[in-house]
């Protein structure tokens, strides 16, 4: 099985996702960091010093690249994109060209692993983090990508960077961000990858338990935080993107569209509409990851031709909130 980010099985077929990664992080100074753990090397901040690789077909992927777009760090990290389709041993660069990265002078991702450590045993995942001096993975850890990107690089935002992590909100937003990755983020991939019937309908009612919850708690609030867009919604938004392309068919996430939940469809909108984010968005490269490369769910490799992507710019009449 092929994942964006790993995944394995457990008994009668549940799904549970391998969350063991390069726990390296890159700190202003390479000190300690105000917030979080640190379980590997600490790297230094330094302005054209490391690339980021991440495919714009994953949706971990997408969360960095939002972030980077959204804090003015294209600059100051480059950005390698690796195609959408690609088989067991790695994501690849053959949208380059000579399918290679322009910077990184490789063909697999996988080599930027191996080059650290030799013959790497986990999966080959994005978004990594690579030192291109040494041509080495630095982290591949998505969720404290992210957070650092905004706090470690922040003497390298643009002027007018949002706050994506508000002190007075971390607290609640931590709570919503578990729920969110648990519930949502993760929970398509519980459906899709459902080993047997009881699996993916316990999975499917967690699924769309969540989706109630969030469509109620954006029904008088414009953001999931309240009136300015944190980290909370890039790591929903990047599941929603893919919601009606991907996993209600593929993933068999079908009680309803995302379209026909008319508080989550107007806040998707909004935020794809919002510079950094539907700019992100390639559906082309979406759709031809996951009916691709999963070819266990999908053997057949037919990428369907819809959903129509106009109906992404249409009105979401948020600003009302």
């Amino acid at each position: 099985m092929s994942d964006d980010q790993t995944p394995s099985y457990v008994e009668k077929g549940g799904f549970e996702r391998d969350m063991n990664y390069v726990p390296d992080r890159i700190t202003r100074g390479g000190e300690k960091p105000e917030h979080g753990p640190v379980n590997g090397e600490l790297w230094p901040v330094e302005p054209g010093r490391y690339r980021l690789v991440a495919a714009r077909a994953c949706p971990w992927a997408n969360r960095a690249i939002i972030v980077r777009e959204l804090l003015g760090l294209q600059d100051v990290i480059s950005l390698g994109t690796p195609g959408p389709t690609h088989d067991k041993r790695s994501w690849t660069f053959d949208l380059d060209e000579g399918d290679k990265d322009p910077v990184l002078g490789i063909h697999w991702l996988r080599e930027a692993y191996d080059k650290r450590f030799p013959d790497y045993p986990r999966g080959i995942t994005v978004p990594a983090i690579v030192d291109v001096p040494t041509g080495e993975i630095v982290t591949n850890d998505f969720p404290w990508i992210t957070h650092d990107f905004f706090f470690e690089w922040r003497d390298h935002h643009k002027p007018d960077a949002p706050d994506l992590w508000p002190d007075d909100l971390r607290e609640e937003m931590e709570e919503v961000m578990q729920r969110v990755f648990t519930e949502v983020n993760n929970g398509v991939y519980r459906c899709g990858f459902a080993g047997d019937q009881d699996s993916y309908e316990a999975a499917y009612d967690r699924l769309f338990d969540a989706l109630d919850w969030l469509e109620s708690r954006l029904a008088d609030r414009r953001y999931l935080m309240g009136d300015s867009i944190t980290e909370a919604d890039i790591r929903l938004f990047t599941t929603l993107a893919r919601f009606d392309a991907v996993y209600h068919g593929h993933f068999k996430c079908n009680r309803n569209k995302l379209s026909e939940m008319p508080h989550l469809w107007g806040y998707a909108r909004d935020l794809f509409q919002t510079p950094g984010f539907g700019d992100t968005i390639a559906f082309d490269q979406i759709k031809a990851h996951y009916y691709v490369v999963h070819s266990d769910i999908n053997p057949t490799g037919i990428v369907p031709k819809g959903p129509d992507e106009t109906l992404w710019h249409t009105p979401h009449g948020r600003e009302r909130l």
